[in-house]
């Protein structure tokens, strides 16, 4: 963190503090005024650290005393929680006034969140034409580009001068999303190229668009996973992506701040699967707005599914106990065997889903990164062997043959560690499932009970048992 930021936070602490001792003394306009030194996202957060420490009554009186631009402003940087209890606690009328003045993209983020009732009461005196466009939008699924995309960008005709297209940009610039990239409609409503500004700018004013647009642009169906479109953007760079329906026209854009809360949605969606964590309700709260009863329902199937494969690892264990009994020292190494396997694997794992993720690597690419992965394998295995045999021997103060036995298990637990965490998501992508799926609690179960199969068969091969 720099030390702008630190800065930038220790301001924020002093002024939470002086707000809430305001806010006991009932000196309201003054924590407003405290308020008003900072810009709308740092507002949202002192309000969401009011509503923590005080109630949310203070928090709605705070915001209604806000100038009705910074309040809408404010409005779509608070969590949906406290948007939630805002709209209950203020008339219809501001309500009818924040949603208006919101951009089109962050009111349908807004209503989709809203009650019923509070949704119908807004489209209610919300002018026809626009109560139609918020409908068709509200009905996208989720998970489509239609649910990120909004109708706030600049078209323009091919037939236009370059000196005409600047004119129109100036009258509607200040009401669109982006102004940086135009796009070109025909006369069907068909996108057929776009024109940047920078473009148009250094342009002589009696150029046609058509004959300095780009007809070799990106584009998003509206129908588009929003997992794909965010690959899209990464891969890409760009500032905003054009959607089009199924005849090509031209029914919205997404920008690259909607896509930002994407990226971190499935960010932290491939992290909770990795680690078997599968969030049912499909739920955007944090950690702490959730109840014990979704931290439990979430965490509870792989331990489930966990718990019946480590019957397999006990039986394992059962049908050698009576062997282990002669030479009991072999159990003491069994955790160690274990862990290494299972990291090893979960290693691979990570590394793998996340290649996958980023595009680095393909299930085409599946025997490079088996020979890779085993050369990895055995180079560590080698390492790690030869550590552990100066341990067993010199500092547990076993026989050579003791720690020849966990040596030889070591090299080929890490081998095959690494081939089943790079394999296996591979495996499940080929199969066209989540690789994110297979979480490193499972590989590491299955590399416990693979690790315990090739001890004893160690034991076996040099003790004789």
């Amino acid at each position: 963190m720099d030390n702008k930021a630190i800065d930038t936070d220790i301001l924020l602490e002093e002024s939470l503090d002086k707000i809430l001792e305001f806010l006991e003394e009932k000196r309201y306009f003054q924590a407003r005024d405290e308020l008003l030194k900072y810009n709308a996202v740092d507002i949202a957060e002192l309000l969401e650290e009011v509503t923590e420490k005080l109630e949310i009554e203070m928090t709605i009186i705070l915001f209604r005393l806000l100038p009705k631009d910074i309040s809408v402003e404010v409005f779509s940087e608070l969590p949906s929680d406290d948007q939630v209890e805002i709209v209950n606690g203020i008339t219809d009328k501001e309500i009818n006034f924040i949603v208006q003045e919101m951009d089109f993209d962050d009111k349908i983020d807004i209503l989709e969140e809203l009650p019923a009732n509070v949704v119908d009461k807004i489209l209610e005196k919300t002018p026809k034409n626009e109560r139609r466009l918020i409908n068709t939008f509200l009905n996208y699924p989720d998970t489509c580009a239609g649910s990120l995309m909004t109708p706030d960008y600049i078209s323009l005709q091919k037939d236009w001068t370059v000196g005409r297209a600047l004119e129109y940009i100036k009258e509607v610039g200040m009401d669109a999303e982006t102004v940086y990239t135009c796009y070109v409609k025909d006369s069907g409503r068909k996108l057929i190229g776009i024109v940047s500004l920078s473009t148009l700018v250094i342009t002589d004013d009696e150029t046609r668009i058509k004959d300095i647009m780009r007809t070799d642009y990106v584009w998003e169906n509206v129908y588009e996973d929003q997992e794909e479109v965010s690959e899209d953007f990464k891969k890409y760079g760009f500032l905003a992506l054009p959607v089009v329906d199924n005849e090509h026209r031209l029914v919205g854009i997404i920008t690259v701040d909607d896509i930002l809360d994407v990226m971190e949605e499935e960010a932290t969606e491939d992290i909770e699967r990795m680690n078997g964590v599968i969030d049912f309700e499909n739920s955007d709260k944090g950690y702490l707005d959730k109840s014990v009863w979704q931290h439990a329902l979430n965490r509870l199937p792989w331990l489930l599914i966990l718990m019946v494969a480590y019957i397999f690892t006990g039986m394992i264990v059962s049908s050698f106990e009576g062997r282990l009994s002669e030479i009991i020292c072999l159990v003491s190494y069994m955790p160690m065997l274990m862990g290494t396997g299972g990291n090893t694997g979960s290693q691979a794992a990570t590394l793998i889903i996340r290649g996958l993720a980023t595009d680095e690597v393909d299930t085409s690419d599946v025997l490079k990164i088996l020979w890779k992965e085993i050369r990895i394998g055995i180079l560590i295995g080698i390492i790690l062997s030869t550590f552990n045999f100066a341990r067993v021997c010199l500092l547990d103060g076993q026989e050579p043959i003791i720690a020849l036995t966990v040596c030889a298990a070591m090299l080929l637990i890490v081998i095959i560690g690494k081939v089943l965490g790079s394999m296996v998501p591979l495996m499940v992508k080929k199969l066209n499932l989540d690789p994110a799926l297979i979480a490193n609690p499972a590989i590491s179960s299955v590399s416990d009970m693979v690790a315990l199969s090739i001890y004893f068969a160690m034991a076996m091969v040099f003790l004789g048992l």
